[in-house]
């Protein structure tokens, strides 16, 4: 059940939005007034902030700066009448990871909810995997540590070769081609420069491969690119 704090002065948007968001099994609880709302939110555990600018007693924006002040990482949602772009970029600056502007239907408001629900989901994933690390077969790779160990020993890896491996590594049986590994692990996107990809997965596999020419980990998707494998560990 995610928790889910509203804090918003007109009660019948309040009330109307606490309706659908408990129709999909979320917990809400409603504040009208600014500073109460911080304070319960400061105090509190909760899955999404629905934050109104316009609110008396402390208003949005210094609520936002006063929650991410405080190293509180839970999603922001920020409703505003307002329609100037200065006041939805402040509303981001200050830490919130959404806007809306009234008046919005319930529909759309509620795809906003759900795709920060599903962000929110992944990076804890993600955060859950990193301190984790990976361990599959023999291969243990420490994302913290950037240490990466074969059957208990220490593998070194150059800065690329590792990023490489954990990408492959963190998306087991995806297949990237060249450009895509490029792009994501060098940061650029030329044609011409999938050799520097090659180089790197053939250096890359004979250091953690038994056989680099019958690998285990990193495996090669004919005619696309590479892929790491599926097997469990």
């Amino acid at each position: 059940m995610k928790s889910v704090i509203i804090i918003e002065d007109e009660l019948s948007i309040a009330d109307l939005i606490a309706l659908h968001l408990k129709d999909m099994g979320c917990q809400v609880m409603i504040f009208t007034n600014g500073a109460e709302g911080f304070e319960h939110a400061s105090r509190s555990s909760f899955d999404l902030l629905i934050l109104d600018i316009n609110l008396p007693g402390m208003n949005g924006l210094e609520i936002c700066h006063r929650i991410r002040g405080a190293r509180i990482t839970s999603p922001i949602l920020m409703l505003t009448a307002r329609t100037e772009e200065i006041d939805k970029v402040l509303g981001l600056e200050t830490g919130a990871d959404d806007y809306i502007t009234k008046p919005f239907g319930i529909r759309e408001f509620l795809a906003r909810v759900k795709a920060i629900f599903r962000r929110s989901d992944l990076d804890k994933e993600d955060a859950a995997a990193e301190q984790k690390g990976i361990s599959i077969k023999d291969l243990t790779i420490d994302h913290k540590k950037r240490k990466v160990e074969m059957s208990g020993r220490r593998i070194e890896l150059t800065p690329k070769e590792y990023d490489l491996l954990y990408l492959l590594a963190s998306n087991p049986g995806v297949t990237f081609d060249r450009r895509e590994l490029l792009s994501k692990v060098w940061g650029y996107d030329f044609e011409g420069y999938e050799h520097t990809v090659n180089s790197h997965i053939n250096r890359l596999r004979g250091k953690i491969e038994k056989d680099p020419n019958h690998p285990e980990y990193v495996l090669t998707t004919w005619g696309v690119g590479y892929r790491f494998t599926e097997l469990p560990s």
